[in-house]
């Protein structure tokens, strides 16, 4: 008989589990350190703008009547917060957002998931999509105005008309994107074709979807205040004209485009978590890759 001498337990055994969190807690703190350095970077890349911009214009290389330093932009802005004068236009702004771009997806997905269904509805509408869609949302502007008027209603038009395309298309798009190996599989399988939709088509399409209302956020965006600076709806931009009406206030008028900035970054920002947070099971948020 040969003596036994002791061996490392195996890979499933007690060694091989402890292992696991610790390779669980290298990834962990690799992931942490990777998001601190993309947001030093970030941070770092803002300020080196800023003394870029603030050096600039005292040195005279931009006139101060077009530009004013950031060192009396920022002060403005936060003069804007702490007195409570943003909130208002911020809402008026956001309700027509709001407003145009859920009138927008509640049209454009049900229609694009039917034009993307069926052939023949894609055959028929592909001329009429193909020529409304480059009309600029700026253009109706006019037409806007004069069936809707100088309020609300008007802005919400134009930001329902200039968002219902991203979304069309790129509902359009994922519906086609489908894998056909999976819904005939589930038609295999007895699903109904209520069912086939449900359980594989729209989660499919669900990430073209998302990056839809993505585009169509920044889109809804400027739209929204560029009714406000045009026509004079009230918010944002509305407060951008006033501000360069008047003399002598051109920090506060670029108080006010900052704003108009940071609240795209914000919407951005929250949609991006939402889709995150909503498709973890899709395999291009599954590393955390987005």
């Amino acid at each position: 008989m040969q003596p036994t001498t002791g061996t490392a337990p195996p890979p499933g055994g007690v060694a091989g589990h402890a292992a696991a969190p610790a390779t669980a807690a290298r990834g962990s703190s690799t992931g942490d350190g990777s998001r601190l350095r993309t947001v030093g970077l970030g941070l770092s890349g803002i300020v080196g703008v800023v003394v870029v911009l603030e050096l600039v214009v005292r040195t005279g290389l931009l006139p101060h009547a077009w530009f004013p330093p950031p060192s009396e932009i920022v002060p403005a802005f936060v003069g804007l917060v702490t007195s409570g004068e943003l909130f208002v236009p911020l809402g008026q702004t956001l309700q027509g957002w709001v407003l145009g771009i859920a009138a927008a997806v509640v049209v454009a997905v049900p229609l694009g998931v039917l034009i993307g269904s069926l052939e023949l509805a894609h055959r028929l509408t592909r001329f009429m999509l193909e020529f409304l869609r480059p009309i600029p949302p700026v253009a109706l502007i006019p037409a806007a105005v004069l069936i809707f008027g100088s309020d609300l209603d008007m802005k919400v038009f134009l930001i329902a008309f200039g968002t219902f395309w991203p979304v069309l298309l790129q509902t359009v798009y994922g519906v086609h994107d489908v894998d056909p190996t999976a819904r005939d599989t589930a038609r295999s399988y007895g699903l109904t074709p209520r069912a086939v939709l449900v359980r594989v088509t729209l989660p499919s399409a669900l990430p073209y979807i998302a990056t839809g209302l993505r585009i169509a956020s920044a889109i809804g965006l400027i739209l929204a205040v560029t009714s406000e600076i045009v026509v004079g709806v009230p918010g944002i931009g509305g407060r951008i004209t006033d501000a360069q009406s008047a003399g002598g206030a051109e920090a506060l008028m670029y108080a006010w485009i900052l704003a108009a900035g940071l609240l795209g970054w914000m919407l951005n920002s929250a949609l991006q978590t939402t889709e995150r947070r909503v498709l973890h099971w899709h395999p291009s948020f599954r590393g955390g890759n987005r």
